[in-house]
Order: C-alpha cells, then sequence, then structure tokens
C-alpha cells in the first residue's frame, strides 16, 4: 500500500504556479540565491509558506554545494559527554547559532582513537559543510583527519594552532592566576591545585597560572584529576593525606571542585573557615548548588559555543556584504571573570 502522505507534498512546480513565476525563478528564491527582483521574490516566499513547501535537501545541495549540515566532533566517550553539564553548555550555544542560521547538528562522539577512522570517513563523505572539534588532547589526529576530508575546521581551545585552523578559547591562565590571588587576599597561604589532565591544554594552562602566582610551591601541593567529581574528590584526598594543614584549593574545573567539596565535608574541615575552595568554570547547576555555593573563575561555555559557530559558518558561508561582521575571521580568545562565593 503507496504511502498518500508523500503525493500531496507540494512541489517546486506547484510554488512556482502560485506565485505566477518560473520555477527556475522560485528555485533561486527558494535556494537563497541572488538575482531576484524583491517583489517577485516576496511572491515566492508568500507562496511557500501558504503551500508549507519544503525544499528536497538533495536537489537543493546539488544547487547550493551545501549540506547546511555542521559536524560536532567531541574526542571524549558518551560516559564522559552525558555527565559533564561542561558539554551540555557548549553544545546549546553551538545548537542555537545553528538553529538562527537554518543548520543542522550532526554529533559526533569518540569512544577512543579507534573511532576515528569512522569520524574521517564521514567527514570525507560530504555529508556536512564543516566541523566543530573540541576537548581535544595532545597528539589527537582529529584536527589533521578534518584537514585531509577537505572539511572547514573550528577548534575548541588551543589544542591545535598551525596558524591556519581557527579556535576559541578562555584566557585560562589568567583566570587560573586570579583564583590564586583571590585565596592570598584571603589571608590563605598553603594553597593546593587539583590540576586537570596534562594533555589537555586547558589544564596545563591553569596548572601554569597557579605556578605563576605561587612558583616556589612544593610540588606536592598539586594533584592531578580527571573532570569528574570523583577525580576531584580522590586528588582531595591525597593532598589532605599530604598536608593535614593546607587552607586553601584552587580546582581545574567545578565539577572536580565538588567532589573536593565532599571529602573536606567528610574529613570535617568546615569551608571556607579551614579550607577555602575556588573552582573554574561556573557552570551555574554545579557552582550554586555546592555546599557552600562555590566561588569559581567563570568562562562563559554557551557563548563560547556560539562564538565557534559563527567563526565556521562565517567561513563556509559567509553572510551577504551588508550583514557581514566586520571583523576578520581570526581565532577568540575569550576573558575569564572570578565570581565570589560562600566557598571562597
Amino acid at each position: 500500500m503507496s504511502d498518500q502522505s508523500f503525493a500531496s507534498r507540494p512541489t517546486l512546480e506547484a510554488v512556482a504556479a502560485r506565485a505566477g513565476v518560473s520555477r527556475a525563478t522560485a528555485s533561486r528564491v527558494v535556494n537563497g540565491s541572488e538575482g531576484v527582483r524583491a517583489p517577485l521574490a516576496e511572491r515566492v516566499r508568500q507562496a511557500v509558506d501558504e503551500l508549507g513547501y519544503v525544499p528536497n535537501q538533495a536537489a537543493r545541495t546539488l544547487v547550493t554545494r551545501r549540506n547546511d549540515a555542521i559536524a560536532v566532533v567531541v574526542a571524549e566517550p558518551e560516559t564522559r559527554f552525558f555527565a559533564d553539564p561542561f558539554f551540555a553548555q557548549q553544545v546549546r550555544g553551538i545548537s542555537r547559532e545553528l538553529t538562527a542560521r537554518d543548520n543542522q547538528l550532526v554529533l559526533l562522539l569518540t569512544e577512543g582513537t579507534a573511532d576515528y577512522a569512522r569520524v574521517g570517513r564521514y567527514l570525507a563523505g560530504g555529508h556536512v559543510d564543516g566541523a566543530l572539534i573540541f576537548s581535544l588532547h595532545d597528539d589527537d589526529s582529529l584536527p589533521a583527519l578534518a584537514r585531509r576530508a577537505g572539511v572547514p575546521t573550528v577548534i575548541g581551545g588551543l589544542a591545535w594552532s598551525d596558524g591556519e585552523t581557527l579556535y576559541v578559547d578562555c584566557d585560562n591562565r589568567g583566570g587560573a592566576r586570579d583564583a590564586v590571588r583571590h585565596l592570598l587576599g584571603l589571608g590563605r597561604r598553603r594553597i593546593a591545585h587539583i590540576a586537570g589532565p596534562l594533555d589537555q591544554t586547558a589544564s596545563v594552562d591553569r596548572l601554569d597560572g597557579f605556578r605563576d602566582v605561587l612558583p616556589d610551591a612544593d610540588p606536592r601541593l598539586i594533584a592531578k584529576g580527571d573532570f569528574t567529581p570523583e577525580g576531584g574528590a580522590a586528588a582531595m584526598a591525597e593532598l589532605l593525606e599530604r598536608f593535614p594543614d593546607l587552607d586553601a584549593v584552587f580546582a581545574a574545573s567545578d565539577v572536580m571542585a565538588s567532589g573536593a567539596l565532599r571529602v573536606l565535608r567528610t574529613s570535617g574541615r568546615r569551608v571556607p573557615e579551614d579550607v577555602a575552595v575556588v573552582g573554574f568554570d561556573d557552570i551555574v547547576s554545579v557552582a550554586e548548588w555546592t555546599d557552600p555555593p562555590l566561588t569559581t573563575i567563570r568562562q562563559d561555555i554557551e557563548e563560547m559555543g556560539r562564538m565557534m559557530a559563527r567563526l565556521l559558518l562565517r567561513r563556509v558561508a559567509p553572510l551577504p556584504d551588508a550583514e557581514a561582521d566586520a571583523a576578520p575571521l581570526a581565532p577568540i580568545v575569550t576573558p575569564t571573570q572570578l565570581v565570589v562565593r560562600a566557598s571562597a
């Protein structure tokens, strides 16, 4: 039995007939081409609305040479991606910007380097117009795969910079310096640091910011976490065992800080009276709901996602001159801000 819903779909010919124009004129308007007088273009758009016409994407791709789809490639397994609110905020920003430009988001997650060949094949297959890649680790080959596939790319973070690839990041090092200076300003003198994975540049930059302010700090005051609550808790327990009298902790993420707060509470330390705690990110769903609420370094995660999408769309589908952003295409590093709450 045939599906009658497809037989009744309005065609481009029907749009042209309703608007009183040729099929070629209707096609140019529907595909966003120039050269159609404004009154005719308005009649075509009105006919599209009245008939509920939806362009055939395959046919539109042949005309525009674009898929109106962008791949978001995250170099993390599903368990990490769906558990960490950082990714939700960044993808929300990306999605909002793509939606505003009528582009689809295609999410590609990797469980490990074994998945990279699959991602590379997909990018090379002509399914998307560009790729947004983030959460890269040292020697990550994803940007190189995208380049070999001929796909324009924007990177989240400074993990890859070849002088041509665009990226968006925050001032990780400067934010870390602000966190440690704030703790010093509170009179804290034995300040520890819970670092993120040191195969990621954000973690290294935040550790460097810590060392900028405390160059003579005992190396044992630094413990490595993994951007998870469990990693933060394990690092905090390790630090307390080494230095029971430490009086402050700067954690490289809010999520790790939440794990550290839990360990401090169970060990009988009062926050901030005995130990002051500062995080990094200002993820509201974490920072405002810890006990006590978390002092942290804010980076605008959602806006950074929008910036990544905006840069990529300017590269793959430039706006008309009248609408184009006057700023040249260039990497973006956004400022951070200290947000003081009850934990420090």
